[in-house]
């Protein structure tokens, strides 16, 4: 019985030194994931920190005080209301993105680094929408979020922590200050919209005129031109009748100088004095006769001496 007894005290002191030894074993390795660090203590004070890996302590006398994430983290930062330059009140919502970079400052530098963090935030963010009127805090948030990260991360960097950048997710002003900004906005686009019609109407006078002055000078140089060329086309039509009647006249000269010609002439002037009387006698109901049948030869032979003396 003694035996069995010594057996069975031999068979769990064997158990619990295996299950002592596992126990010792499994907390003498600390496994860090990437991206991870762990800082460990050793007998309360500070003693490493663990990096990304297989790493190894001692049990029971270094202990895992505080675990970090080395990426990049965003924070919410609550909404808070902040006072304008211009006595308004705004409410402004923001974001920001850290990252711890000394995993030994983060541990001891600050109790909650992250609570430090967020009220920095807004604390600094409401020096800075006080230096400002409204309307430039919704166009200067770059400059904002500039100010606002670098306040933050010239004192994050005893927390040992890296402000990245913060962004304001939204401004809101009160209710009726965005009515009147709405207002304001639509009598904005109104006025825009009546000072592009005018200045349409304008531009189409202007191109009216334009016109018109073109159209009147297209039409005073289209008078012009055809004033010219029918001053030209009858100055030559004068010239060629001119110049057919002084052939017509030298070629009667040619005639007359030729052989019959004075002759010819002679009975040309005959037959048109006969034609006179007649014409005479038509148009009247008296009949002319001259007085002396014998002057129609005498006027034969006198423009006979008149044709002669040119001729000479």
């Amino acid at each position: 019985m003694e035996t069995l007894l010594m057996v069975i005290g031999s068979s769990l002191f064997t158990i619990v030194l295996f299950v002592v030894a596992v126990i010792v074993i499994v907390k003498a390795i600390r496994v860090v994931p990437q991206q991870h660090a762990l800082v460990v203590e050793r007998l309360g004070r500070f003693y490493a920190v663990l990096q990304p890996g297989l790493n190894f302590v001692v049990p029971f006398v270094d202990r895992v005080a505080y675990r970090h994430d080395l990426r990049e983290i965003p924070l919410d930062v609550p909404s808070q209301i902040c006072i304008t330059r211009d006595n308004t009140q705004l409410q402004v919502d923001g974001i920001l993105y850290f990252q711890v970079t000394d995993p030994k400052l983060a541990s001891y530098g600050s109790s909650n680094f992250v609570l430090a963090i967020t009220q920095l935030a807004q604390t600094t963010l409401r020096s800075v929408i006080g230096r400002m009127e409204l309307d430039r805090t919704f166009e200067e948030r770059d400059q904002i979020n500039a100010t606002v990260v670098a306040a933050l991360d010239e004192a994050a960097a005893n927390w040992g922590v890296k402000v990245l950048r913060y962004e304001i997710k939204d401004l809101t002003p009160p209710k009726e200050i965005l009515h009147a900004m709405q207002a304001q906005i639509t009598a904005e686009r109104e006025k825009r919209a009546v000072i592009a019609t005018s200045e349409g109407k304008q531009q189409e006078q202007i191109n009216l005129a334009n016109g018109a002055r073109q159209a009147a000078i297209a039409k005073s140089e289209g008078d012009k031109q055809a004033a010219i060329n029918n001053a030209q086309g009858n100055a030559a039509a004068i010239l060629a009748i001119a110049d057919a009647n002084a052939e017509a006249i030298r070629k009667v000269g040619q005639a007359i100088e030729g052989g019959g010609g004075i002759n010819a002439v002679n009975l040309k002037v005959a037959e048109q004095y006969v034609a006179a009387f007649a014409g005479l006698a038509r148009t009247g109901n008296t009949l002319i006769v001259p007085s002396n049948l014998a002057d129609l030869a005498g006027l034969v032979s006198t423009a006979t001496t008149v044709f002669k003396s040119q001729d000479k």
